[in-house]
């Protein structure tokens, strides 16, 4: 029996970054509230996804496709004002989840919970006061991020914003049209805005503007507080970290050497979400 807490909600659109990263939007239902920077559980169901059902009837993948409700979380990508859900999502080629997910298509219908869940959000946040805000992320990582910066209380809240995103190649690097208009979009809506610092890290291949370490390195040789021009101060800075775990667990104990606290009970510079 279906959990009350559980919606059947519709693909609205799907955009493939590279064959392993993807995007989508689904419907919001009405009652479905969350805060920037928490996730969900979205279901699947693979046999009930149209690119089961439009295959041919002696093609063995038919009826091969998982006949069960299979659940993972995920960070949303949109504003909590949008009249749509994204989620940002890399494939893994024998995830019960993703591989399937990779098969989208408009039309198709998933499961949500609609009890959100994380505290990676900027209210946890009681002290220090919020003046620099500091978003390190890898990968789909990315998602809660974009949330934030596209929730006007972020652009109020903060005089600084740094978005540090990194990935291995230039086409990993996903959402920087979107990144390089926030500031447009939002920021001009409110008195005071945040300035929004965004520095692109490319690891594995040259990408001119783009540093190429990774973040701990970044962090430890104070290359990234000179291309954002702003140091970090435990009295005036947060820092969010949110990505694979090797990331967040070498780049929380760089931040910790540079002096800055984790964030516990409201108070405390460092807070993490390790996305799988």
């Amino acid at each position: 029996m279906m959990s009350d807490n559980i919606q059947t909600v519709t693909v609205l659109s799907t955009t493939t970054w590279t064959p392993n990263l993807f995007s989508f939007t689904v419907s919001r239902p009405d009652s479905f509230k969350f805060t920037a920077g928490q996730f969900v559980r979205l279901g699947v169901n693979p046999s009930q996804l149209k690119y089961y059902q439009q295959t041919d009837a002696s093609d063995e993948t038919a009826d091969t496709a998982l006949n069960e409700d299979v659940f993972r979380a995920y960070s949303i990508v949109s504003s909590p004002f949008d009249e749509v859900i994204e989620f940002f999502s890399i494939v893994i080629p024998d995830g019960a989840f993703t591989s399937q997910l990779q098969h989208l298509q408009v039309g198709d219908e998933l499961l949500l919970n609609t009890m959100p869940f994380g505290f990676l959000t900027l209210a946890r946040y009681q002290k220090p006061l919020p003046k620099d805000l500091w978003l390190l992320a890898t990968g789909t990582g990315l998602a809660p991020f974009l949330s934030m910066l596209q929730d006007l209380k972020t652009w109020e809240d903060y005089e600084h914003i740094v978005l540090a995103y990194s990935a291995r190649s230039l086409d990993e690097l996903a959402y920087v049209e979107k990144i390089e208009s926030l500031q447009e979009d939002f920021g001009t809506l409110v008195d005071n805005p945040a300035k929004l610092i965004f520095i692109p890290i490319v690891t594995r291949e040259p990408v001119e503007g783009a540093l190429s370490e990774r973040l701990p390195k970044l962090l430890l040789e104070g290359t990234l507080q000179a291309r954002a021009g702003i140091a970090l101060d435990i009295d005036s800075t947060h820092v969010m970290l949110c990505g694979n775990p090797d990331m967040v667990e070498d780049t929380k104990e760089a931040l910790k050497t540079l002096g800055l606290i984790m964030n516990r009970r409201g108070e405390g510079n460092i807070a993490v979400e390790n996305y799988w």
